[in-house]
């Protein structure tokens, strides 16, 4: 199976990371410790055996707003970057390599989201983690509580970002969900699996991707952890297909994202 455009890493730029560690190990069960990489205060999530995310300081990143970016796989960064490019997309943060981990690379679509590109070092990796990485399966993983499973995109022309991403990513397209003046919710996939959807800005300010984590809890009561520790919710509960219900929220720094669970 191609694992080009397989969700796979999800990384949290946030001006406080240690308070941002608390809160989403409170409200998504991770274990967060350092990464032991020299010279930046990088942290990894884990959920059981997964490792499903990083956590890192805005300096990093200092023209980026407190954000959660999608990383894609990607079978030849660089390529994948120059293909980007010729598309109308820029890159923000030019290819690269994490020693142990591959060659990354921060772009933006050419309606303005921000999202990762990453070649996986696989010569290190376990049997089973190869295999994992090879089904795209490991951060994001459907149905897995504390992974991502689902990826959205709220974009000003959703019709030309699909043709974009697939153009860059082979996705094709999944059940369109008619949304009324918001237009369709257009569902797409990855080797015939439903990954994520796109749709109109609805109420975004700018294009954005948006990651939705699993919960453990009831979706009423991962909402008031949210707002217990500082967070803002903004549409939920809602009911959707599934069946499961989801929570669009803020965590106190800042930072979009969404949860799905399993009854409210």
């Amino acid at each position: 199976m191609g694992f080009q455009g397989t969700p796979c890493w999800y990384e949290l730029g946030t001006p406080d990371p240690e308070a941002a560690a608390k809160f989403y190990s409170r409200l998504l069960g991770w274990q967060i410790s350092d990464s032991g990489m020299t010279g930046i205060d990088y942290r990894l999530a884990r959920s059981g055996e997964d490792t499903v995310a990083g956590l890192m300081p805005l300096a990093e990143r200092p023209d980026s707003p407190p954000q959660w970016l999608i990383y894609f796989a990607a079978e030849d960064c660089d390529r994948s970057a120059a293909a980007l490019t010729q598309a109308g997309g820029q890159i923000l943060q030019a290819p690269a390599d994490i020693p142990g981990t591959g060659r990354f690379a921060v772009v933006r679509d050419p309606q303005g989201a921000r999202f990762g590109l990453l070649q996986p070092d696989m010569s290190n990796m376990s049997e089973s983690d190869r295999a994992k990485a090879e089904a795209g399966r490991g951060a994001f993983s459907a149905g897995a509580s504390g992974h991502a499973q689902w990826n959205e995109l709220m974009s000003a022309d959703p019709e030309a970002a699909f043709r974009f991403y697939t153009g860059l990513f082979g996705w094709t397209r999944g059940e369109a969900m008619p949304m009324g003046e918001a237009g369709d919710y257009q569902l797409f996939r990855h080797e015939g699996r439903d990954i994520g959807a796109m749709m109109g800005l609805d109420e975004a300010p700018a294009s954005v991707w948006l990651p939705y984590f699993g919960s453990d809890l009831p979706i009423t009561k991962a909402i008031e952890v949210i707002r217990a520790e500082g967070g803002q919710v903004h549409h939920g509960p809602m009911e959707v297909p599934g069946p499961a219900f989801i929570a669009v929220a803020q965590d106190p720094q800042g930072a979009w994202f969404a949860l799905i669970g399993k009854d409210k």
